[in-house]
């Protein structure tokens, strides 16, 4: 607790989306199931790819790097959520206020280096086939998933430090879920100019580069799906491409408000911070993996091995 306003915050009371009880109920229920859904989703995922040989290609290989990070990110932030939801006192030390802050921003910034190259691979898949073994090879691919784990790391380093370095007196009350940066700038005992323009530019970097490069992707992709002479070819590429854009437009969109618009409002961004912490994790191996004919004929193979009777 803080004494005066001289003193060196060393706990955040978080504040959550409501103080209504019975809100904080429903969103119990509500965070509880996603967050169920999204571990056992993408666990699922990323089972299925381990075990069967035909899904060994490129495309699965991003996809389990992503679940991964999307497990990881959410994990880092909803259980501790879900706790405060049905808690009175909704307390995190500053210790582990910073370890969430670090973790959530790695694993959400690699989730944007690695949606930008998933996007890469159906480019050079759609628009390239014929050489398309010789463009993502391994070596490429393993190359790519490094690039996004470690620039995902660096960036995320400079935010947190930028808002880690200032100094916390006094207030100690984050109108948020979560220990997010913009957040935590606003209860800064100094002045947040220096802090706020590093993370705008590593905005920047980990969010306008990568959602770029998957419009521009997509727009080849687009170009040459409407140039296919099936119809029903191009039906089940817009469908394919409009799913993977609704949850490109969910999670950068939200995400950009948060951190790059310094004068939208409090209430605004904790709102928009559920799609990208909570519901975004849940539908990205919804819609990227578990709808393919190639997901769902892996699933039935693990399933007709280990229940024959049933089936």
């Amino acid at each position: 607790m803080i004494q005066t306003n001289q003193t060196q915050v060393t706990e955040f009371f978080l504040l959550g989306l409501s103080d209504n009880p019975h809100t904080q109920q429903l969103l119990f229920i509500l965070f509880l199931g996603v967050y169920l859904v999204t571990v056992v989703a993408n666990l699922l995922l990323m089972s299925l790819v381990q075990v069967d040989s035909l899904l060994h290609t490129p495309m699965y290989f991003f996809l389990c790097n992503l679940s991964l990070a999307d497990l990881c990110f959410s994990t880092s932030i909803v259980p501790q959520a879900l706790v405060h939801l049905l808690s009175r006192k909704k307390v995190i030390s500053f210790t582990r206020c910073a370890a969430q802050l670090l973790l959530s921003l790695i694993l959400g910034a690699t989730q944007c280096a690695l949606l930008a190259a998933m996007s890469y691979d159906r480019y050079a898949a759609i628009c390239k086939p014929l050489h398309y073994p010789s463009i993502m090879t391994w070596r490429v691919c393993f190359q790519l998933a490094a690039v996004s784990w470690t620039s995902g790391t660096l960036g995320s380093v400079v935010d947190t430090t930028f808002t880690l370095r200032l100094p916390y007196r006094g207030r100690n009350s984050i109108a948020h879920f979560f220990c997010e940066a913009p957040a935590l700038l606003s209860l800064a005992s100094t002045d947040t100019w220096t802090a706020e323009m590093a993370i705008f530019l590593m905005g920047v970097v980990i969010l306008l580069i990568p959602v770029s490069l998957i419009l521009v992707s997509y727009g080849h992709i687009i170009v040459t799906v409407v140039r296919m002479k099936s119809a029903a070819g191009r039906l089940k590429a817009f469908s394919a491409c409009g799913s993977h854009l609704m949850v490109v437009i969910i999670f950068y969109g939200s995400a950009i408000v948060t951190y790059m618009t310094p004068k939208s409002s409090k209430e605004q961004k904790k709102v928009l911070s559920v799609f990208y912490t909570i519901v975004t994790p849940m539908l990205n191996p919804l819609i990227y993996s578990l709808r393919n004919k190639d997901v769902k004929g892996a699933l039935r193979k693990v399933a007709a091995r280990n229940f024959p009777c049933r089936l």
